[in-house]
């Protein structure tokens, strides 16, 4: 048990039971080790982005740049599709959140009502494809007899709704919005659509900046169905530019003499670095704009439902 102390606006928490302090204890050094799992690797990956190839075959690369270059990111700023992928990624991010937030919205407050008679079998069919899909070459094919190859819809439409966001969507509206509410609104006239827009979303900003951050990660971070229904080069997102430019360098340096195989092979090296900073900047600038709503939202659209 924890007893808190209230002095000049300072709250100060005392322990009363030595399990509490070793508990603590123990929370806070398995917390300290998390973060350093997690930034050792992020800040390697960024000293070796800087460093030269030389450097990073022969291992002297660990938290600092050795030998300090900018050769992997010019060389990736030279490509003529770069600037043509980013764009695409940004668009496809853009239009497939747009989507993904207003579908998992449609679908999660209508579920959350308990005055909707067929919302548990709707919902056991959702849960039900978490489980059980129609398998990658069917999906191809219904999507190539809806005509939707090589175009955007291909990437954001049969990845529509995510059924774990709709499902912790779904219990953030049960948990936030009592049922009082709606039928103080309904008795002054106001109809379900009108009630959505005006007080359920309002209300539920904390889990739709969740499901920003998610859905948007989650589309620039792809690049499988973009691999699979984009034949278009100039149609291309940003990671499957970058898979592209790694592979080219690659069989390239097939045909050229040992020498320069080596050397090819150390720049590819250098830009698998130069790639991964590249392109997961964009999605960490985001993340600071809805930190603040990310763990209410996650915590309580997971506490029941």
């Amino acid at each position: 048990m924890a007893k808190t102390i209230k002095k000049k606006n300072m709250s100060v928490r005392y322990y009363t039971k030595p399990k509490d302090y070793i508990y603590m204890v123990l929370v806070h050094i398995l917390c300290a080790v998390s973060v350093i799992c997690i930034l050792i690797p992020l800040i390697y990956v960024v000293a070796a982005s800087f460093s030269s190839p030389k450097a990073l075959l022969s291992g002297r690369v660990f938290l600092v740049p050795v030998d300090f270059t900018l050769r992997g990111y010019k060389m990736l700023l030279k490509h003529e599709l770069l600037v043509t992928g980013f764009c695409n990624s940004l668009l496809y991010t853009v239009v497939g959140t747009v989507i993904n937030l207003v579908m998992t919205v449609l679908a999660a407050y209508p579920l959350s009502r308990k005055d909707l008679a067929i919302r548990n079998p709707v919902m056991l069919l959702f849960t039900f494809t978490m489980l059980f899909n129609g398998g990658m070459i069917p999906t191809y094919i219904l999507i190539k007899n809806l005509g939707m190859l090589d175009t955007i819809w291909a990437l954001v439409i049969p990845t529509s709704i995510s059924v774990w966001n709709l499902i912790i969507t779904r219990t953030y509206f049960q948990s936030t919005i009592p049922g009082e509410v709606q039928e103080s609104a309904s008795v002054d006239g106001c109809d379900d659509f009108t009630f959505l827009i005006k007080i359920a979303i309002p209300l539920a900003k904390p889990i739709l900046a969740v499901n920003v951050l998610l859905y948007a990660v989650g589309h620039w971070n792809s690049y499988f169905n973009e691999m699979m229904y984009l034949s278009t080069n100039t149609k291309f997102p940003l990671q499957l530019v970058l898979r592209e430019i790694l592979v080219n360098m690659g069989t390239a340096g097939m045909t050229l003499d040992v020498t320069k195989q080596l050397e090819m092979q150390e720049t590819k090296y250098l830009l698998q670095y130069s790639s991964i900073i590249v392109g997961s900047v964009p999605v960490m600038l985001l993340y600071p704009f809805v930190q603040k709503y990310f763990v209410k939202g996650i915590m309580v659209g997971a506490i029941k439902g």
